[in-house]
This record gives structure tokens, C-alpha cells and sequence, in this order.
């Protein structure tokens, strides 16, 4: 979604059968929107947008394969 920011919100780790997500509110200026994703959809921000979302994130790991903070 362009022009949209995201905040972290919570991990969530479902006990029963072991699924994880994470959830982030934010979206377009004026809205408050809550989504989840699994971590392996989550890659760390870089300094600049690029043109492309799909190359921003070609040959980058995501936070699941490599976490910069512990998730738990």
C-alpha cells in the first residue's frame, strides 16, 4: 500500500498449534487499520523506498530467518 506507515503492535504465537504472526496498525495518513503477517512477511525497513516493493525485498532475508531482536 503506498504511502502507508506500520507500527509494531504484538507477536502473537498461537499455543494450541504452534502458528505464529505478527500484527502492526497504521495504513494510509488518517487511518488505523490492524493487519497480521507471518513473519516470514516481515522485512526490516532500509533507509529509502525503492521504486519497487519486489526489489526492495530481492535477496533480503526476512525477520523470521534472520530477527534483529528476539521475538518472545
Amino acid at each position: 500500500m503506498r504511502g502507508a506507515t506500520w507500527e509494531f503492535r504484538a507477536h502473537i504465537v498461537n499455543t494450541k498449534n504452534g502458528t505464529e504472526s505478527v500484527e502492526v496498525v497504521g495504513g494510509r495518513p488518517g487511518d488505523r487499520t490492524i493487519r497480521s503477517f507471518g513473519p516470514e512477511r516481515i522485512y526490516a525497513a532500509t533507509g529509502k523506498r525503492s521504486a519497487s516493493s519486489a526489489k526492495a525485498v530481492a535477496g533480503q532475508l526476512s525477520l523470521a530467518e534472520a530477527p534483529q531482536l528476539p521475538f518472545g
